[in-house]
């Protein structure tokens, strides 16, 4: 008789198959921890339905991993090793997931290395696996990284799912069945020409929930108050960066609650009653002629232009916040399409992701907050006055018009 499996029944993908040495990893209190940390963060602010963790993601991204491994038909050792990966693949995430990674001076994937590497987990880990390839895996490197985290990777396809389902934000739902038989390896993830019309999809599914959900503009707001106090919290040790493996969201809670620091407990408070900074100043970058060069402005120049803008305004600097929305990558745009034994860029195979391509920077902006008693002050701000902005295009509204025409 063959090993006898679990199965723990998903809201995405129905059950999931577990094998005995995974159900153990799951049961460790280094993965448990995932069961209290909130996959979008802070978002159910906005979202109420938006409260699946970390924990579902990671098992909800093995098992599309392991869909994926089948399909290109790896070894039954690279198969299990693709699943192990990629449910350990966030195990590092500190408290309310991205939120607080924002703050950090290294990214969550070293934490989880760390994880992986140095705590009891790795003891058993080694009685079937190579520690050193599971972080090549996680780090999208090797063979068999790409399928983790790469460009079209099962990572992507299952936040999008999963966000989706729990935000009832309907722009996520994308058909990574079909993604997922159609891509081949070689050096890398290989898309046939037959699985374009489900990448297109899932990148202009990104498109839109990148405003609906990940960069709405409440949550920028409520996010930039948390890091404005986690912030402080470090600055004072009162936190170790090195230590958020360890914390869940309760725990990050409960600290903000208890800081000496009052600023510190007057966010947490906010945060508690829903009385979030409001908006006092918004430009689209879509208006600028470059306006990547806006994500070339250093922290330490917007810190500047706070202070000096809280001091003309006459308010507490630590209350005013400059935001710039999170660059919009879109990495799946490098997606590398197979046609008649050549291979092109994903850009160069589609129309629409071309004209998404121009059209991303449609969505951030750049912003300020304060408290919403403290708005009427902010009438006549101008923040070109504060900071050195990117020379405005007068000229481009008909080509963003027609950009857009494009993608419908």
């Amino acid at each position: 008789m063959g090993e006898k499996k679990k199965f723990i029944r998903d809201s995405v993908y129905g059950d999931i198959s577990l094998n005995k040495f995974e159900q153990k990893v799951l049961d460790m209190p280094q993965f448990q921890r995932l069961r209290r940390i909130k996959q979008l963060g802070l978002i159910n602010l906005i979202y109420p339905g938006a409260n699946h963790t970390r924990f579902e993601h990671s098992i909800g991204t093995m098992n599309l991993g392991s869909k994926l491994a089948n399909e290109l038909e790896l070894s039954e050792d690279e198969i299990e090793l693709v699943r192990i990966s990629a449910l350990l693949h966030d195990v590092g995430h500190g408290p309310f997931s991205h939120v607080s990674e924002g703050v950090l001076s290294f990214p969550h994937e070293e934490l989880t290395k760390y994880v992986i590497s140095k705590t009891s987990m790795r003891d058993y880990l080694e009685e079937k696996f190579d520690i050193k390839e599971i972080n090549k895996i996680i780090s999208g490197e090797g063979k068999l990284g790409p399928i983790v985290s790469g460009e079209l990777d099962v990572d992507r396809m299952d936040y999008l799912l999963r966000d989706s389902y729990n935000t009832g934000v309907a722009y996520g739902v994308i058909d990574y069945e079909r993604i997922i038989s159609n891509l081949k390896l070689t050096n890398n993830l290989v898309l046939d020409i037959k699985g374009v019309q489900a990448a297109e999809g899932a990148l202009v599914s990104r498109y839109f929930m990148y405003p609906s959900v990940y960069q709405h503009h409440t949550t920028r707001i409520a996010n930039s108050m948390f890091r404005r106090g986690l912030k402080k919290l470090i600055n004072s040790n009162e936190i170790d960066e090195n230590d958020m493996y360890k914390y869940d969201d309760m725990d990050m809670v409960s600290i903000y609650r208890n800081s000496e620091n009052p600023f510190v407990r007057d966010m947490i408070t906010r945060l508690d009653n829903r009385d979030l900074f409001k908006r006092v100043k918004v430009i689209r970058l879509e208006n600028f002629k470059n306006p990547e060069k806006l994500y070339k402005t250093s922290q330490e120049t917007l810190r500047k232009a706070e202070e000096e803008i809280a001091y003309d305004f006459d308010m507490d600097k630590d209350y005013l916040t400059i935001n710039i929305a999170e660059y919009p990558r879109f990495d799946e745009m490098k997606t590398q399409v197979s046609v008649d034994g050549k291979l092109y860029p994903l850009t160069k195979i589609s129309n629409i992701v071309g004209a998404l391509s121009k059209a991303r920077f449609n969505i951030p902006d750049i912003s300020v907050y304060v408290p919403k008693e403290d708005k009427a002050k902010f009438e006549k701000l101008k923040l070109e006055n504060y900071l050195d902005l990117p020379e405005i295009n007068k000229d481009k509204f008909h080509g963003i018009h027609y950009d857009q025409i494009k993608l419908f």
